[in-house]
């Protein structure tokens, strides 16, 4: 994986980084790459990315013309293995 050195960052940008990762739980080099992608524009956030999943299966959990079995028997099968 590639290697990122800043040096001689601004002392209020690097608190305000470690603030940041303290409340987000994160370390200061996650915290350095999550506030890079959003400079970016490049989605990385592991909740907005389960945010949007979640979003799309609320609104079509079951995709259409899907076959189900039976759930006794497909417990049935699962339960012989």
């Amino acid at each position: 994986m590639p290697l990122v050195q800043i040096r001689e960052a601004p002392e209020h940008i690097y608190r305000l980084l470690v603030e940041q990762a303290g409340r987000e739980r994160r370390s200061l080099s996650q915290q350095a790459l999550a506030a890079l992608a959003r400079g970016l524009g490049v989605e990385m956030d592991a909740k907005a990315r389960r945010r949007t999943l979640l979003e799309r299966l609320r609104s079509d959990p079951i995709a259409p013309g899907a076959k189900f079995g039976s759930p006794v028997k497909l417990i049935r099968e699962d339960r012989r293995r």
